[in-house]
This record gives C-alpha cells, sequence and structure tokens, in this order.
C-alpha cells in the first residue's frame, strides 16, 4: 500500500476553481494507478477520475469537461483541477490508488480495484 494525503479543497463560488493534490509514499508510484473518488452528505462514494501508470485518463460522465486529473511521478503527487464548480460538486474527495502489475486490466471505476485511501479533502460550492 500507499500512504496518500490529500489537500487543497475549499469553500468556493459557483463557477469558480480548485486544484486538489495528492501527495504519495511508501511504495513504486510510477506502478500505481490513482483516482479521485467523492462523498456527498447522504449518498455513497462515487468515482470522479482516474489516471493510469500510462497516463491514461478516466471521468464520470457528470465530471467531463470540468474535472481534469493529472500526475507528476518525480513528486509522487497526483492532481485534480475542478473547473466550472457547481454546487452538486460539493463532496469530500479521496485519493485512492490502485497497483497494476504488468497485464492487469481491473476496472478503473471501481472504488474495489483500489486499496489504499487519502483521510479526504472538503469541497463545498456555494449557490
Amino acid at each position: 500500500q500507499v500512504q496518500l494525503v490529500e489537500s487543497g479543497g475549499g469553500l468556493v463560488q459557483a463557477g469558480g476553481s480548485l486544484r486538489l493534490s495528492c501527495a504519495a509514499s511508501g511504495r513504486t508510484f510510477s506502478s500505481y494507478a490513482m483516482a479521485w473518488f467523492r462523498q456527498a452528505p447522504g449518498k455513497e462514494r462515487e468515482f470522479v477520475a482516474a489516471i493510469s501508470w500510462s497516463d491514461s485518463t478516466y471521468y464520470a460522465d457528470s465530471v467531463k469537461g470540468r474535472f481534469t486529473i493529472s500526475r507528476r511521478s518525480v513528486k509522487n503527487t497526483v492532481y485534480l483541477q475542478i473547473n466550472s464548480l457547481k454546487p452538486e460538486d460539493t463532496a469530500v474527495y479521496y485519493c485512492a490508488a490502485s497497483p497494476r502489475p504488468a497485464g492487469y486490466s481491473g476496472s478503473y471505476y471501481d472504488e474495489y480495484e483500489y486499496d489504499s485511501w487519502g483521510q479526504g479533502t472538503q469541497v463545498t460550492v456555494s449557490s
């Protein structure tokens, strides 16, 4: 497993932007797929975005065109740039890591593929 620490959440007005960061430590970061999930009050945790070790990206339909996931392996960090924020984006955002051995083809969208999780960072969007 890797240790993950998120940062960058906060209170922002609708239409604004935030950049979330997730710093990873403990294992070989470059061999992991990384993802962001979120959980709104009273709702189940849901997939937001993922990035493979080869920088392929995957997004939930609800965030396509507004969210961008990226990674800097040199800094062992993954980012989530969030633009055009909406009140329905209000949630705790979690960073997650999934080990990806050569040839592994598990889903990037399923939270059960991820074995390391951060503590979460709160994003609140006011209307």
